[in-house]
């Protein structure tokens, strides 16, 4: 029979981590797991011998400190969670999970934030305001990019959204370029077929791109990404997406006038709540971006959507899963990388 430890191990093809249930606390303060972190390195626990436990006390610390900044910070500003949403998102998407998000530009190299798709993106101060939060506890020990993860697990959670197990062991990368960003985060005028592309070149179905889709109901954007749906449909100038609802689109025009790039839109009306209502939205004809309306011009997506949609679908957990897979997409290992001090300067 396997042991309680046995069944916890864990292992990912880009190297091996300590982790975080995210429901379990109990779970980190075992011990009884097949990963130390010791000196920023990573060693097998049959090459140690067993030490105290301040180890796992460590790791509890760290997910709590997070946890209760991230509950911090939403308290006054509830909107802000599916700002941490995308930051992950926008993070692991480009190049891997690595923390390169936040970091900033200089005279010599534009970096990510900088990017075209990474209009007003937000949280990167949050982020550095958690890392100080942990630098203080437990110093030199954890990247930006495993707190980027962590926060936008937490900040779900606080949105009333599933939790998932966040495997934590990332370094942070030294490179962050603008242009990578914008060659491989989805712009939010892609078909349906280019987004499926998009998600399959990271190992993603098309449901799971349906799915983590889903994250739109949390959250604002700029009318910077809905104006090509009001006013540059398919490449063709002042023509408006027609399969919009009339009405929609007409008081979508009035928060979004043309030319306007900064006016800020809620996703759906209950944005600070991790609900379905996005996909209601969309299957009314009321998707606020070209990405958005695409998920149901086509039979297989549409089926997906009206599915995701109903009480007692399965999306939370399917959501929950994505999340997961999404936040192992090729982590920095040591010896690679580094251990940012702040999150939005490189060491």
């Amino acid at each position: 029979m396997k042991t309680n430890a046995a069944k916890r191990k864990k292992s990912n093809s880009a190297g091996s981590y300590w982790f975080d249930r995210g429901s379990s606390i109990q779970d980190l303060i075992s011990c009884a797991v097949d990963i130390f972190h010791l000196s920023n390195s990573y060693w097998p626990v049959r090459n140690v011998k067993r030490r105290s436990t301040s180890w796992c006390d460590g790791v509890s610390k760290v997910v709590g400190i997070v946890k209760s900044q991230v509950a911090k910070i939403l308290q006054g500003n509830p909107n802000l969670a599916g700002g941490f949403q995308r930051l992950h998102f926008h993070d692991c998407w480009v190049n891997g999970c690595d923390g390169s998000v936040t970091i900033k530009s200089t005279a010599s190299n534009q970096a990510e934030p900088d990017a075209f798709v990474n209009f007003m993106l937000r949280a990167i101060p949050e982020i550095d305001q958690i890392k100080a939060a942990v630098e203080a506890q437990c110093p030199n020990t954890v990247s930006c990019a495993d707190i980027i993860a962590l926060a936008a697990r937490d900040a779900t959670v606080f949105a009333h959204g599933p939790t998932w197990q966040v495997d934590l062991g990332r370094r942070d990368s030294r490179r962050s370029v603008a242009t990578d960003a914008d060659t491989q985060l989805p712009f939010p005028v892609l078909t349906f077929d280019q987004l499926v592309q998009n998600f399959a070149a990271k190992g993603f179905s098309a449901r799971e791109m349906i799915v983590l889709s889903g994250s739109h109901t949390i959250g604002r954007t700029h009318c910077n990404g809905i104006g090509p749906n009001l006013y540059n449909y398919t490449g063709i100038d002042d023509l408006t997406n027609p399969n919009l609802d009339p009405t929609f689109a007409a008081n979508l025009k009035q928060e979004c006038p043309k030319g306007n790039r900064d006016n800020v839109v809620n996703m759906d009306s209950t944005p600070n709540t991790f609900d379905r209502q996005y996909y209601e939205k969309v299957l009314a004809n009321q998707g606020d971006m070209i990405t958005d309306d695409e998920l149901i011009r086509g039979p297989s997506g549409a089926s997906i959507v009206q599915y995701l949609s109903q009480p007692g679908s399965s999306w939370l957990s399917e959501f929950a899963a994505g999340m997961a897979k999404m936040s192992r997409l090729s982590p920095v290992l040591s010896p690679n990388g580094e251990i940012r001090k702040t999150c939005q300067v490189i060491n």
